[in-house]
């Protein structure tokens, strides 16, 4: 599984690192993905980070 944040819609509200610290970090000014490739025991963790981020930023491919 691949992920990635939508620059343009994240509000850095950091409900994403909460979730998952070890794919998403808190950047300058909004929050980014850490990892290529999403590790299989952190996907359903991902997935509950995507289906909560209040402005739908988190994109999985």
């Amino acid at each position: 599984m691949k992920v990635e944040i939508d620059e343009e819609t994240c509000s850095a509200c950091g409900l994403c690192v909460d979730t998952c610290p070890e794919v998403f970090e808190m950047g300058d000014e909004i929050a980014q993905v850490i990892v290529d490739e999403v590790p299989a025991e952190h996907e359903e963790s991902v997935r509950l980070a995507a289906e909560d981020c209040p402005v739908e930023a988190i994109i999985i491919e």
